[in-house]
């Protein structure tokens, strides 16, 4: 067996060392001013350093999206692994909670009837809820364009993340919301997923709440 170095970091530290790495890999690259903790933590959670280049944030969207966070604003995703990795805890702080209506019968039921997908359905849903919303979507390309749809109809969510991952309609969805002039922040390209969407999400609060 070859000798391999391991580094010696506490299990603490291991998290400091590695955004430590991120720093120092990106070197000189400038990020816009207020979005580095989140492309930081983007790539801390996939290990993909693309993430500097193709994260978009519409103008003013994270201040607009801490301050909805801090009013009590709730977060609705198209994927329960979405909403498991969100801190629920520090969103609770300021009375938010986490939605996710993908696995709900109704849901289920409509989109077999319309014949479109449970993710189209579950945004429907998810606007008539009687709060402030956040979208982070990280799966389902059809999340967002029936957001795109909502948004056309007069449905002003607080932010849409828009994050999902693959090749079919993935790119073109993306490109219908950062069309609109509802705040947002978009993974371009085909890159993305829901460790991705939960990760902007939790960025945002430990931003607030100066955590890590």
């Amino acid at each position: 067996m070859s000798h391999i170095e391991l580094e010696n970091v506490k299990p603490m530290d291991i998290e400091k060392r590695s955004f430590e790495i991120i720093t120092e890999e990106l070197g000189d690259k400038k990020l816009a001013p207020g979005t580095e903790l989140i492309v930081k933590r983007c790539i801390h959670t996939s290990a993909d350093f693309d993430y500097a280049d193709n994260l978009y944030f519409s103008e003013g969207a994270v201040e607009k999206a801490l301050a909805a966070i801090q009013k009590g604003a709730c977060i609705v995703t198209d994927t329960q692994m979405a909403k498991a990795g969100i801190n629920k805890k520090s969103l609770a702080r300021y009375g938010g909670e986490v939605y996710c209506f993908m696995s709900d019968e109704d849901v289920a039921e409509k989109a077999k009837e319309l014949g479109t997908t449970r993710a189209s359905v579950s945004m429907g849903k998810a606007a008539k809820l009687d709060s402030n919303l956040i979208f982070a979507v990280g799966n389902a390309p059809t999340a967002l364009v029936r957001l795109y749809e909502l948004i056309q109809d007069g449905f002003r969510p607080e932010l849409i993340i828009g994050a999902p991952v693959g090749f079919v309609n993935v790119v073109q969805s993306k490109e219908l919301i950062m069309g609109t002039d509802i705040p947002c922040i978009v993974a371009r390209g085909r890159k993305g997923g829901s460790n991705i969407a939960a990760c902007i999400v939790n960025a945002l609060l430990y931003m607030i709440n100066n955590e890590r």
